[in-house]
């Protein structure tokens, strides 16, 4: 399944490039900055949309998840690196949907 990245449809090789790119991102902030724990560089939340709806996230930092509430999904985040495959999602419900992102 395609996701979008900075605007392109990327499958395949490309994804797994694109994926190593956006690590590379989070580490190159991460060292830069120092931060303790996970934390997701805020350019790459950005530019990230919804694999299935193309459309914006929520980032819910205290569960570590990207919301799309278009999508009813959770994408998780594993130390501080983005997981934007569907099947990795986790399904919301109608009561996680009316609450916002912490």
């Amino acid at each position: 399944m395609p996701f979008m990245h900075a605007g392109f449809n990327i499958t395949g090789s490309t994804r797994i490039r694109a994926r190593r790119y956006c690590h590379l991102i989070q580490v190159k902030h991460m060292s830069q900055h120092s931060r303790s724990g996970h934390e997701v560089d805020p350019k790459l939340l950005e530019i990230l949309v919804c694999p299935v709806t193309k459309g914006p996230l929520e980032y819910d930092r205290a569960k570590q998840e990207l919301v799309s509430r278009a999508a009813r999904l959770a994408y998780p985040i594993r130390d501080g690196i983005p997981i934007m495959l569907a099947d990795e999602a986790r399904p919301l419900d109608d009561t996680e949907l009316s609450q916002p992102a912490r």
